[in-house]
């Protein structure tokens, strides 16, 4: 089944949520044109989803995503925060920052009863998770508003368990997608593969449709991705640096170098393996670095550092969410993108 059987739009384009880099007006433009905006929540308190939910139902008609993660909440460890502080010391003395001014405390969301009520008055036509999956009783509540529930998968086995727990479309994430891996069943980054070597191990091995992530850019790749037997394509990087993005200044200046070639998986950033443009504080601590956190822990002590490089106009500290490929890049509107992306099938 194609994804536009499957959720009645008219094109196989889906703009990936992208926490902290857009709102509703990114998914608003890319529903609008055809394809499925998302929506992403994680970082959005409730009234603040609530908020973005009423725009995106005041300024379009067509299906939209609303995507959540689903990872367990962690109990915060003094020790480990200590040394992650210790760690960023040289850091917070370069910048003058006060290290017990710095508060602790979760920097992302999981998907919670809460959350399904707010959904519950606006009823999306899907509801995509990261992370693998949340509660039965949170997918029977999703399940009975008529949603659909996506998934990302970056194996096989967790594509088979997330078809054996009733979702109905598979996201295949590469490991050349930008942000957070969706890896679920281990911690070993070994068992991550590219997109293309993925997705067709997954199409062969469930019966459901399964939508390709990681490293598309182009019309040539959406078209690669279908022939391999894609029923639709995930896109985000692309869509950065599109006016309708919220994506940072020097996140946008960072796309659109050269250092955008460089990007690298690293857990200093949230405590979770996310890819990201490499940076200062990456090439010096290493990507993967030992101290952090356990997600979303990480994020807090970091947090005064990325403020204070930003305002000084650089991302030595910043998250800048990329993938491997961020060739499709264009300063265009995201209507404008969603529909190149689909010129060539």
């Amino acid at each position: 089944m194609t994804l536009q059987q499957l959720l009645g739009i008219d094109l196989p384009i889906i703009q990936a949520p992208m926490a902290g880099s857009q709102g509703s007006a990114l998914a608003v433009a890319v529903s609008n044109a055809g394809g499925l905006g998302s929506l992403p929540c994680a970082m959005l308190s409730l009234d603040a989803m609530r908020n973005e939910l009423a725009t995106i139902k005041a300024q379009t008609g067509k299906p939209f995503n609303v995507n959540f993660f689903c990872h367990a909440s962690p109990a915060p460890s003094a020790e480990r925060e200590a040394v992650w502080r210790a760690t960023l010391l040289p850091y917070y003395k370069e910048f003058g920052i006060d290290v017990d001014s710095i508060p602790v405390g979760p920097g992302r969301a999981a998907f919670s009863s809460e959350a399904a009520d707010v959904l519950a008055e606006f009823k999306p036509a899907v509801v995509s998770f990261h992370f693998g999956l949340p509660s039965a009783e949170l997918l029977a509540r999703v399940r009975a508003w008529g949603s659909k529930i996506f998934s990302s998968a970056t194996t096989v086995e967790e594509a088979c368990w997330l078809e054996a727990h009733g979702v109905d479309a598979i996201i295949a994430q590469g490991l050349e997608a930008g942000g957070h891996r969706g890896i679920f069943f281990s911690e070993d980054l070994t068992t991550q593969v590219g997109t293309f070597a993925l997705l067709p191990q997954i199409v062969q091995r469930v019966n459901l449709p399964v939508i390709a992530a990681g490293g598309i850019a182009d019309a040539k790749g959406v078209a690669a991705a279908i022939a391999l037997g894609a029923a639709g394509v995930q896109i985000g990087t692309a869509y950065l640096l599109c006016p309708e993005a919220t994506t940072s200044a020097v996140h946008r200046a960072s796309l659109k170098s050269v250092a955008a070639c460089h990007t690298a998986l690293t857990n200093l950033f949230t405590g979770r393996p996310a890819r990201g443009i490499m940076n200062r504080i990456m090439k010096e601590l290493g990507p993967i670095g030992t101290d952090a956190p356990v997600f979303p822990l990480a994020i807090t002590a970091i947090a005064p550092l990325r403020a204070k490089a930003e305002s000084q106009g650089s991302g030595d500290f910043s998250s800048l969410w990329c993938g491997q490929n961020a060739s499709g890049c264009k300063e265009v509107p995201a209507a404008q993108l969603t529909r190149e992306l689909a010129a060539d099938l």
